[in-house]
């Protein structure tokens, strides 16, 4: 009998064993989960001990020993973790991160200068502060997504880590405060919304005016780059000419963006919502517009920002130093006409300055205003190599070359008649886009100097701000020469 009894025990001890043993994996497995509200919190105590041991890089399992303690480890400068700590807590309903000496899954440093051929964008938490993943830890990855989102920027509002307001002076001179963080835009601009895309703040919207969203190509990118394309498309209700105030009470904005030319502006100050004002005909002021729009929307978009803002100069300061030796008589003569072939652009306008950066010499640049309406005569007299046709407006390069009148123009009998390419964006205008329609004249007219090329440029740019991986047909589409 006393045997019997015996072995019983000795069996219900090997199945308390195994027990124990499959609820360690499960607890051990469940602590890599995903981020933010959607992960539940972690039932085990948390402590904020400095741990010197590194974490496995390679592995998506947390070490066992800081598997009961945190989902991953953190490895920051001591004035940076109180923030993390925060948006820790945040993230994880109340819990406490582990910070290590070295080794982290997580590393969070202070930002290196962003600037270069191709610049890095790195996840900006706080000014001049990013994460970088160390770890193939999926939850890793989904923290810092959380940690530079509306949420995670308002959680560091909340203590104190950013500010609550931002004072702003907009480019119609008008200063500005704008409440942090900015959730709902509607931008009546399409360069600006080209701008709000850029910075890393397409979520912010919620009605926008496009440029060149329009026809099919166009269209069919944008739904691409924002499944929200279609619903947020407000072109017939915002725009430079006309604002609908009915719905833009509906859409509860907290920050409208326009052109400082927009007819609305004193109709619109009545809502008592802030209205930021944007005119960019040269590239310092665009540069102006990228930066401060990057402002409004917190540290990560301000250094997405300041990063195109590095490529911009680098870009044009390359493609200046390969034309360099270029006598200025030699410089190809280039007409820029608009919807119209007999209306040009201005030397005040943005498409001039295009044309200098890729070394060309505006034929118009004595104009002034905007486009302007000339005779062919003028356009004989001004005898250019090159011209260029708008991707917009019914603008087309046929209008031109089958018109017999223009058979005169030695550009038109050379076949240099070109149109300007776009995505989405046109490349011409006072957009964060038209850094390729520099790259992309540039290579037109001195191919054999131009230390870059349309194709390779387009593929960085779109995918750096716009997060967008542009196809190789795309790519042979907007590049090719037309």
């Amino acid at each position: 009998m006393k045997k019997h009894i015996l072995e019983k025990l000795l069996w219900l001890s090997f199945i308390c064993l195994i027990i124990s043993a499959c609820t360690q994996s499960v607890a051990t497995l469940s602590s890599d989960k995903a981020v933010g509200s959607a992960i539940p919190p972690i039932s085990t105590s948390t402590s904020t001990e400095e741990i010197d041991s590194p974490a496995t890089e390679a592995s998506s399992t947390p070490t066992p020993s800081l598997a009961v303690s945190a989902r991953f480890t953190i490895q920051a400068e001591d004035d940076l973790k109180p923030a993390l700590t925060a948006l820790y807590s945040a993230a994880f309903s109340g819990e406490t991160p582990v910070f290590v000496q070295t080794g982290g899954d997580l590393l969070a440093r202070q930002a290196t200068l962003n600037d270069g051929t191709h610049p890095k964008v790195e996840a900006t938490f706080l000014p001049d502060a990013v994460l970088i993943a160390q770890s193939n830890i999926s939850v890793v990855v989904e923290f810092i997504a959380y940690a530079i989102s509306i949420e995670g920027q308002q959680t560091l509002i909340d203590v104190g880590a950013l500010p609550q307001t931002v004072t702003i002076t907009d480019q119609a001179g008008r200063t500005i405060v704008i409440d942090q963080p900015v959730r709902r835009v509607i931008s009546s601009h399409g360069p600006t919304t080209a701008i709000v895309y850029s910075v890393g703040a397409k979520d912010r919207l919620v009605a926008a005016s496009y440029l060149g969203a329009k026809d099919p190509l166009g269209s069919s990118v944008m739904e691409k780059m924002d499944t929200r394309f279609p619903g947020i498309m407000g072109d017939d209700l915002f725009s430079q000419d006309s604002f609908n105030i009915e719905e833009a009470v509906v859409l509860e904005p907290d920050l409208i963006l326009g052109s400082a030319r927009s007819a609305w502006i004193d109709s619109v100050a009545a809502l008592d919502i802030p209205v930021v004002l944007f005119e960019a005909e040269t590239p310092e002021r665009l540069k102006d517009g990228v930066i401060l729009l990057g402002q409004l929307f917190g540290p990560n978009c301000a250094a997405q920002a300041q990063a195109w803002v590095s490529y911009y100069d680098t870009t044009l300061e390359n493609i200046q130093t390969a034309v360099a030796d270029v006598p200025l008589e030699q410089l190809p003569r280039i007409l820029f006409t608009g919807t119209d072939p007999l209306r040009v652009a201005s030397g005040d306008m943005y498409q001039t300055e295009l044309i200098q950066a890729a070394g060309g010499t505006s034929v118009s640049v004595e104009l002034s205003g905007y486009w302007n309406n000339v005779n062919l005569e003028q356009i004989v007299l001004w005898e250019p190599d090159v011209i260029l046709v708008p991707p917009y407006g019914g603008a087309s390069i046929e209008t031109i070359t089958d018109n017999p009148d223009w058979q005169i123009l030695d550009a038109v009998q050379a076949g240099q008649v070109f149109r300007i390419p776009k995505l989405v964006a046109p490349w011409d205008t006072p957009a964060p886009d038209s850094v390729l329609g520099v790259i992309w004249l540039a290579e037109r007219i001195h191919p054999q100097v131009l230390p870059m090329t349309c194709t390779q440029e387009a593929a960085y740019f779109y995918n750096t701000f716009y997060h967008y991986e542009v196809s190789a047909e795309e790519l042979d589409t907007i590049c090719a020469i037309k």
